[in-house]
């Protein structure tokens, strides 16, 4: 079995302050990493920062509130990143909702939002790290995106137009800096547990049904093959695999962590 020693490492990870991103964090952390976080809610990144302390009681970790969406915050993130860990490693671009919204409901002010988003949570982020990355004999850069990209739903319709050019442009980057050495690959998520969908729970019809019969219920109804959802863990490992030296052979790629639910082969 592969071990994995990124005690010179440096991993850098966007929406870091809840979810998947937080998982990520945790695990390069576990690895001897050191890891920046961002996040847009100050006190829910004090809140991860405090947690990911008491996990990790010598952590060298550096939590910054940032909007990816503002790329002067994004280049203050970057430069902090910078002075307190020299050039970072690894990218982890982590942010980004779904809108639930069909064609005929979503108005041109929701469409440019939605492409917004997606694009430019790509794009500060690695326009802002890739000096550093350059430098870096390992570079990685890995994506947070969903299996709309290549499964879309009419009810989410902005939102895999959107993953879809993500994954294009993602697909393109890793052709572009290839030569520089820096890998770039994504993970396709499904339905993963969250808050969201814990809000969901908590505003169930039936009090009486339990996390577990519920999200068993909402997992046969969506057709995953698994029977649940999966855990934010679960697509922090794939993020892991693609950041480190385990896939230094592997860009321009996916993994999906979708527990079943591609139809596509």
């Amino acid at each position: 079995m592969l071990s994995i020693d990124l005690a010179t490492t440096t991993a850098v990870v966007t929406g870091g302050s809840s979810g998947i991103g937080l998982a990520t964090a945790e695990l390069f952390l576990r690895a001897g990493a050191k890891v920046a976080i961002c996040g847009r809610d100050e006190a829910r990144l004090r809140e991860a920062e405090g947690l990911l302390r008491e996990l990790h009681r010598s952590a060298r970790l550096l939590a910054q509130p940032c909007d990816v969406l503002d790329p002067a915050q994004v280049k203050a993130f970057a430069q902090a990143v910078q002075a307190a860990f020299g050039n970072a490693d690894v990218l982890v671009n982590n942010a980004g909702q779904g809108r639930v919204s069909t064609f005929a409901d979503t108005s041109d002010e929701a469409w440019a939002q939605e492409l917004h988003l997606k694009f430019f949570s790509l794009l500060h982020p690695t326009r802002a790290f890739l000096p550093q990355l350059e430098r870096s004999p390992r570079a990685a850069i890995v994506c947070v995106n969903s299996l709309l990209a290549l499964q879309p739903e009419p009810h989410m319709v902005a939102t895999s137009a959107a993953r879809a050019g993500a994954q294009n442009l993602i697909r393109s980057l890793a052709t572009e800096l290839a030569p520089k050495g820096i890998r770039v690959n994504s993970i396709l998520i499904g339905l993963v547990e969250s808050g969201q969908w814990r809000r969901r729970f908590d505003s169930r019809d039936d009090k009486s049904q339990t996390w577990d019969a519920w999200t068993a219920a909402l997992a046969a109804k969506k057709g995953i093959a698994l029977g649940r959802l999966g855990r934010p863990e679960e697509a922090a490992q794939a993020i892991f695999h693609l950041g480190t030296p385990a896939s230094s052979y592997t860009t321009g790629s996916h993994i999906d962590v979708s527990g079943g639910l591609a139809r596509h082969i």
